[in-house]
């Protein structure tokens, strides 16, 4: 099938500028801190696994509860919920500045930043679809936006580096209050057409099931840094009473288990309240589509690389080599500058070549360069030796960023977009929370020798990475193509 080349029309900056900072500065938060980690947890005098369960927490929050977030962008209007979200994201920002505790630290990063992320995102990619509405020019904006969550996410460990090391971590926090309040300035002239027809009602069930699942799983995970994965390594207490004994099986599945339960109930709760013709918190319709599903399983497996890359990079570097904040963004740079080069060719490339191919050599790329990291740094101690690895790392995940978003996006027409929206930023964020999760538990865990974490950390994600690689390459020939023919009617389950 040929490409129907379409003329994009020009691409209204005063929209697409607020939108585009918003994706970053929430992209920005969720690696910046991966490079003060030390400093963090020894100014509030806790340990590296308190901040790596903090830093899970603030994705897993926006997991959770991107999907209702995106609903009540229906009910309450896109441009509100945008400037809400803003609000609550910059009152948390404020609140980490000058947290003199973990959980003080928690509260206003991990869950006011992520509920307010988790309010703001969606209306950023709806109001998108709908102000430019030929394919082209939205792919183009959803490049720009899309590249901004990756720069951000990219450039995170080097800003915030810049400004722990010069003046403090906490002024990476005010620096995001600052940018917040630009946003909503820049934000007040934004045109929200508005959600046609009925207005749907909020599922408060359905969202409790959700959230507590994803809760669940996520925290069942991060128990593996301390427990194992397999048998518990010491006793699993509640208070004074002993859950699991050691030698028992490991408190990870404990918890998977309890939030796979949530899940299975959420699943039939909505399908009931479809059957019911009651509007569920999310359509189980939204996972008829193929190219769709394979396009969150790439979204999912990008962002897992990313966050997960970063944060054990991160504390590799810290505690191993023991550079300083500044030190370690310096050392990730690569990255950002892969990210920002690919990003610079999304447009051309975009255009010679399909989503499908774009995002599976993204992958390949990812993968290679992955796999350089493992090998550079057994034979070599200088930071040096990294950066062909983590350029290549950067090139191909800006490489498929963008195309899996389109992918996404494009497999369901306008009035759909909501749904969809709080879906793939769920998926995205999700895969940044279990990144975290898994490689962060794998990186701390005392089951294996020190020296053997990294490497294994590393294997790990290039494990993950070629899952992610099996979906792009199971994806139809032109998938963008595909879905938009799709909602128009003219083909009908071909996706």
């Amino acid at each position: 099938m040929q490409n129907t080349v379409t003329k994009a029309a020009p691409i209204s900056w005063s929209i697409l500028l607020p939108l585009a900072l918003a994706q970053f500065i929430c992209s920005y938060a969720a690696t910046t801190m991966n490079v003060s980690i030390s400093v963090i947890a020894k100014d509030l005098g806790t340990d590296v696994r308190a901040i790596q369960i903090t830093i899970t927490f603030f994705t897993l929050t926006m997991a959770a509860l991107m999907i209702p977030g995106s609903k009540l962008t229906d009910i309450w209007g896109r441009k509100f919920c945008l400037m809400l979200g803003l609000i609550v994201y910059g009152l948390g920002a404020l609140i980490a500045t000058f947290a003199q505790g973990i959980g003080l630290l928690m509260f206003g990063y991990s869950l006011l930043e992520g509920v307010g992320t988790a309010l703001l995102i969606p209306p950023v990619y709806i109001l998108c679809t709908v102000s430019f509405l030929d394919l082209p020019t939205r792919a183009r904006a959803f490049g720009v936006i899309s590249a901004a969550g990756g720069i951000g996410a990219a450039a995170g460990p080097l800003i915030g580096g810049v400004i722990t090391t010069t003046i403090s971590w906490r002024a990476s926090f005010a620096l995001q209050v600052l940018v917040v309040a630009l946003i909503i300035v820049l934000s007040r002239r934004l045109a929200d057409p508005g959600v046609q027809g009925a207005k749907p009602k909020f599922d408060i069930i359905g969202t409790i099931l959700s959230a507590a699942g994803l809760v669940f799983v996520v925290l069942g995970i991060l128990q593996a840094g301390t427990y194992g994965w397999i048998t518990a390594s010491q006793n699993f207490t509640i208070g004074n009473t002993v859950v699991i004994p050691q030698g028992g099986i490991s408190p990870v599945w404990l918890f998977v288990g309890i939030g796979a339960l949530f899940l299975v109930g959420f699943f039939f709760w909505i399908r009931s309240r479809e059957r019911a013709g009651k509007e569920p918190l999310l359509s189980t319709r939204l996972f008829h589509n193929r190219t769709s599903n394979l396009g969150l399983v790439t979204q999912l497996i990008q962002w897992f690389i990313i966050q997960g890359s970063f944060f054990v990079i991160s504390v590799y570097l810290q505690e191993v080599h023991h550079y300083n904040a500044i030190q370690t963004g310096l050392a990730l740079t690569p990255t950002t500058i892969g990210i920002l080069i690919a990003g610079a060719l999304a447009g051309r490339l975009a255009q010679r070549r399909t989503q499908k191919r774009l995002i599976w050599a993204g992958f390949v790329l990812t993968i290679v360069g992955m796999i350089l990291l493992l090998l550079l740094a057994g034979l070599t101690s200088s930071s040096l030796a990294s950066i062909p690895g983590l350029l290549l790392l950067g090139l191909g995940v800006g490489t498929m960023l963008t195309s899996s978003v389109n992918v996404v996006q494009s497999s369901f027409p306008d009035k759909e977009q909501g749904e969809i929206s709080g879906l793939s930023r769920s998926a995205s964020n999700l895969g940044s929370s279990l990144g975290t999760a898994i490689a962060g538990s794998v990186l701390v865990t005392t089951l294996v020798q020190p020296d053997k974490t990294y490497p294994l950390a590393l294997i790990t994600l290039v494990v993950i990475a070629c899952i992610g690689l099996i979906a792009a390459l199971l994806l139809p020939p032109n998938p963008v193509q595909s879905g938009t023919a799709t909602q128009t009617g003219e083909i009908r389950g071909k996706a």
